[in-house]
């Protein structure tokens, strides 16, 4: 029994040969992919707020995973202690886009498939998932919707709700403070046309008017 054992142990330390060339190939892919998702990022992105550091967190996150796949994958025990230490990590920045944490799943997938060596499965599914995104991106393009706020006298309700009816706008808030009434309306603009913003100022039934990109979030 105690040599079985020993011949198990010693089966689980035997550490697997990783040549420098096929490090050097697994980093390629895993950065390559990378690249392309901070590529499909920067130009597709939909949010409010672009932020850089973020797109290239995804290119880091790709490698690092893929680095971190290699090593233990060559080694069992290893592997076992590395889990060990990940699992004590805590991330703070909080991640306020839903599309956002996506992203960095489709980072953290490549560079597991990468450092697993299965490079056809990250090319070809990092490809896969960008084309996706990048059609149902250009398919919704042309229509984005935003938070439209106005301020106006109440004196001038009903010309407003003339002015408002060809928008076809959701009321998302509404308040009143003497004499004067706050709106803000969630619609629908096709090919960027804000003309109708100036006409609600010209008109002069309108103090104030706004018009704030809606990423989802509202407060």
């Amino acid at each position: 029994m105690s040599d079985e054992l020993q011949r198990i142990l010693l089966m689980l330390s035997q550490q697997e040969a990783l040549s420098l060339s096929a490090l050097a190939v697994t980093m390629a892919v895993a950065l390559g992919c990378g690249l392309a998702i901070y590529l499909v990022y920067r130009n597709f992105y939909r949010g409010v707020i672009y932020s850089e550091n973020f797109a290239v967190l995804l290119i880091l996150v790709c490698g690092v995973t893929a680095f971190i796949i290699a090593t233990i994958g060559t080694n069992i025990v290893l592997t076992l202690g590395m889990v060990g230490a990940l699992s004590i990590v805590r991330f703070r920045a909080p991640i306020k886009d839903p599309l956002d944490v996506g992203f960095l799943y489709w980072g953290i997938a490549a560079g597991l498939a990468s450092g697993a060596r299965l490079y056809t499965v990250a090319l070809f599914g990092t490809a896969l998932v960008g084309l996706a995104y990048i059609g149902m991106t250009l398919v919704r393009k042309d229509k984005r919707i935003y938070l439209l706020i106005l301020h106006y006298a109440q004196s001038n309700e009903e010309e407003v709700a003339k002015q408002l009816r060809p928008l076809k706008a959701k009321l998302k808030n509404r308040s009143s403070t003497a004499g004067h009434t706050e709106l803000t309306l969630e619609i629908k603009i096709r090919d960027g046309k804000t003309d109708f913003l100036e006409q609600l100022t010209k008109s002069g039934c309108v103090d104030q008017a706004s018009l704030v990109e809606y990423d989802g979030n509202y407060a």
